[in-house]
This record gives structure tokens, sequence and C-alpha cells, in this order.
């Protein structure tokens, strides 16, 4: 699959599941955060695309969502995450 493709499905992913996704210009590579009553998704829009696909699976992995599709979480497997445990995020965010 082409990453743009990849990355299309990770964005339609977290917007099925009540995320907003922002792609803003900064010193940052992104990550989830509730701004008021919204849910986001802030990605550094001069990252590669495996970067913005990185962030996207980093937070679908935290996420956990349900009605993932057996591609997204092959990308998010592609991506280093586990989808069994969260082990490797919590020891690499230490």
């Amino acid at each position: 699959m082409k990453k743009t493709k990849k990355l299309e499905l990770l964005e339609k992913t977290v917007m099925d599941n009540g995320y907003k996704v922002r792609y803003e210009k900064g010193n940052f590579l992104g990550g989830d955060c509730r701004l008021r009553s919204d849910n986001i998704i802030v990605i550094n829009k001069f990252l590669p695309i495996e970067g913005k696909i990185f962030t996207i699976a980093r937070v679908l992995h935290k996420l956990k969502p349900a009605n993932c599709s057996p591609e997204v979480k092959k990308i998010i497997e592609d991506s280093g995450f586990n989808i069994d445990n969260q082990l490797s995020l919590i020891e690499s965010e230490q």
C-alpha cells in the first residue's frame, strides 16, 4: 500500500473515532490533545509522510479503537507498536 493511502486510512480512522486532524507548523512532533470539547491530533506539517503516519499510529495505538480495520492494525504494527499490549508505548515515553 502506498504511503499516501496509509495516511488517508489512518486519518479516516481517527476522524471516525471523534478526533479532528490538524497539520500545523512549529517545533514539535505531534500528538493528541483535548481543546475545550474537541479531541484533536496535531501533526507537524513539515514532517515527512513517514513521520505523519507514525504520529497517527502512535495515537491510535494509545486509543485502541474497537472499529479498527485489519489494514489499520497492520499499519500500527508496522510502525513499531504491538496491538496486543501497550508496553512498548509506555517504555518509549519514559
